[in-house]
């Protein structure tokens, strides 16, 4: 199974976007499903359901931290190599769904209970699977594309 296809499979199980995308790289790159489900399961929902930036690219990012980000603090050229390869994820992800934040996403504002029951009720959660397994997508992409790792 591919990343992107774990991550939809985190996902069907009932783990937040973030959650999904991290799990798929976790032990791939040395964390336990455990630490990495508690990690990111503050930024679903656009940080904790405020609706700003998706959590599958919350978790894309935490993913790519641990296969390509910086160990050592002085080093400030893996900093800027670790920065451009996280905005470029983020440009091929807002240019893949057309937007980085849940709301822009999902067509509503998700960080009030009516904006909740309205995405509920419209389906507008269905479109998140997409967002998941895209983000995982992406990033398997992106890390197929480099150097090996530092």
């Amino acid at each position: 199974m591919d990343h992107s296809e774990l991550a939809g499979a985190f996902f069907k199980q009932g783990y937040n976007c973030s959650q999904s995308v991290l799990l798929a790289f976790a032990e791939t790159y040395g964390l336990s499903l455990e630490q990495a489900a508690q990690v990111a399961a503050g930024f679903g929902g656009g940080m904790g359901r405020l609706g700003h930036t998706c959590g599958a690219v919350s978790g894309g990012l935490m993913a790519l931290g641990l296969a390509r980000g910086i160990v050592t603090p002085g080093d400030k050229a893996a900093k800027e190599e670790t920065y451009a390869l996280a905005r470029r994820f983020q440009a091929r992800f807002a240019e893949r769904f057309g937007a980085l934040d849940c709301k822009d996403l999902l067509g509503v504002d998700i960080s009030t209970p009516e904006g909740q029951a309205q995405a509920r009720a419209e389906g507008r959660y269905t479109g998140c699977a997409a967002f998941v397994q895209g983000a995982a997508a992406l990033l398997s992409e992106m890390l197929n594309e480099l150097t090996p790792a530092r």
